[in-house]
């Protein structure tokens, strides 16, 4: 029998990420802006509507895989959508974060799994995979691509440092400023003008005097 794990890592593309990283250059720095948005943040109840999709009758430890799995979902987007940059390595950082915090993920698949075959019968399956469809779906953008993708970036290096089994602590810091990544933010210059000071412009008296009389009227006119 195939595991849920098995099950999550074909289902969502692993091995085509993993040739995709491959590819990924060396990062520099993942700043993509001049002056770093300002996206608010701060803690979040997994039970938030911020979060993601609504679960009704939802349990604790269902709302607690939920928040793991937008988190993951938007990581996953980011790693699709942000290749125009390899500074950000949105690739490899997520195929570090699947293998790093795997257990967490599986767990949270599972309970996720569970919850809509108790809440949907027999068309649960069907409706994870809509809710997991739709939860891809709300953290596509397009005008606030640079944001988001930055931000997403931020939060794959933290969740590669993040130790094992804390994830869900992670997400509840973090998700509220990777959904409001999503709004578009535009970066401001400023240019400072300084009065470059020139020498005054002389011209030359011309010498008329051996010209014919009528070029000399010419040029002295």
């Amino acid at each position: 029998m195939r595991s849920s794990y098995g099950l999550f890592r074909r289902g969502f593309g692993l091995a085509l990420l993993a040739g995709l990283a491959a590819t990924a250059s060396a990062p520099a720095s993942a700043q993509i802006f001049l002056n770093s948005p300002n996206f608010q943040s701060g803690p979040i109840e997994p039970n938030d509507p911020l979060v993601g999709l609504p679960l009704p009758g939802a349990n604790p430890a269902e709302y607690r895989a939920h928040l793991i799995w937008n988190l993951r979902a938007g990581l996953n987007v980011a790693a699709l959508a942000c290749q125009f940059s390899p500074y950000l390595r949105t690739v490899a950082n997520y195929n570090g974060i699947l293998a790093h915090h795997h257990r967490e993920l599986a767990g949270a698949y599972t309970t996720l799994e569970g919850y809509f075959r108790r809440t949907a019968g027999r068309t649960g399956p069907r409706r994870f995979d809509d809710y997991s469809t739709q939860t891809y779906n709300n953290f596509s953008t397009l005008q606030g691509q640079r944001g988001f993708c930055q931000t997403a970036a931020r939060i794959s290096k933290e969740a590669l440092a993040t130790r094992k089994g804390e994830l869900f602590q992670l997400g509840q810091a973090r998700i509220r400023e990777l959904r409001n990544s999503l709004r578009p933010f535009y970066d401001s210059y400023s240019f400072t003008s300084v009065p470059i000071r020139l020498p005054p412009i002389t011209f030359a008296q011309r010498d008329c005097s051996r010209l014919a009389r009528r070029e000399r009227r010419e040029c002295e006119g």
